[in-house]
């Protein structure tokens, strides 16, 4: 039997994997909390899972002013 996927129904599974900085180790949950800016070189981008986020009271990039 052929399976169908239903576009109206949004997966709450995440879909990819990134890093939490604050727990060093890897997350299905990780947002940007913080750009590092450098005067030279690259900048850096921190990123907290879910639990790190609630634990530590840090606000997604997004929704800082």
């Amino acid at each position: 039997m052929a399976q169908t996927t239903d576009p109206t129904h949004a997966s709450t599974e995440p879909t990819s994997f990134g890093w939490c900085h604050w727990h060093k180790g890897p997350s299905g949950t990780a947002v940007l909390i913080q750009v590092v800016e450098q005067g030279s070189g690259p900048g850096a981008a921190l990123y907290a899972c879910a639990p790190c986020r609630e634990q530590r009271n840090l606000t997604p990039y997004a929704d800082q002013p």
